[in-house]
């Protein structure tokens, strides 16, 4: 299941009584995250290309337009390198030669084609849009995404993108550790190879939150949207 051996699973099962944590997932209090689904990741090329990638896109899109039928939002999140080699020298100067810093900055630097999110994405005007400055979309100084989920009363977070285990995986432990209710969506994830993949995965189902496919979540979605329905009464009802 999700590509983890059978000792995941069963250790998994062992330490919540069950294999998901979620039974249901209210989509009116949840997001679809889309993590660096853009030009600098997707497109052959470009310095960070993974192209696993570009297989995940009809998962997204499937994922993206279900929650927003049943009420959900939407998250788009970009990756900008403006001014992060200056305050995320560390990364910047110590874990990149020169040519590779150089590229990065100019290859998503706002405005730029690396920066630009992948067109084949089905965007709708109601989406949401946030720009992170780190790995994850949460930690002190990457962006806005904590406030924007806040203040929409959003409790609980899909998590879609790439690459599976950097910045995804950043995102949602720090979204679990913020107490957000956190699912990685596994066929709407991508990673440079299926090892680093699974692996990122297995650590988030049994530390950070749930894994589901697409279909397993929007089945949640759905059930706890029709649980939310009044019931109607025939006009000709006898009591």
């Amino acid at each position: 299941m999700y590509g983890m051996s059978r000792d995941v699973i069963e250790r998994v099962v062992s330490m919540r009584g069950r294999l998901h944590c979620l039974d249901r997932i209210d989509p009116a209090r949840c997001a679809l995250l889309v993590v660096d689904m853009q030009n600098y990741y997707l497109k052959p090329g470009f310095q960070a290309e993974i192209a696993a990638a570009r297989d995940i896109v009809p998962a997204i899109n499937r994922a993206a337009g279900a929650l927003r039928a049943l009420g959900g939002r939407v998250i788009w999140i970009l990756t900008a390198a403006d001014g992060t080699d200056r305050d995320w020298s560390f990364m910047h100067e110590c874990l990149m030669s020169p040519q590779r810093r150089a590229r990065r900055m100019a290859e998503l630097a706002q405005g730029s084609e690396g920066y630009a999110l992948w067109p084949a994405l089905e965007t709708q005007p109601g989406d949401l849009t946030v720009v992170k400055r780190r790995y994850s979309a949460f930690i002190q100084g990457s962006s806005s995404l904590e406030r924007e989920l806040r203040s929409g009363g959003i409790d609980t977070v899909l998590i879609s993108g790439t690459s599976t285990n950097v910045c995804c995986e950043s995102t949602a432990r720090d979204a679990m550790m913020l107490n957000f209710r956190t699912v990685m969506l596994a066929d709407a994830l991508a990673a440079q190879n299926a090892q680093t993949h699974v692996g990122a995965l297995t650590n988030c189902l049994l530390h950070f939150g749930d894994v589901m496919n697409v279909d397993e979540a929007l089945e949640r979605m759905s059930a706890a949207a029709a649980a939310a329905q009044p019931r109607t009464v025939p006009v000709n009802a006898k009591f």
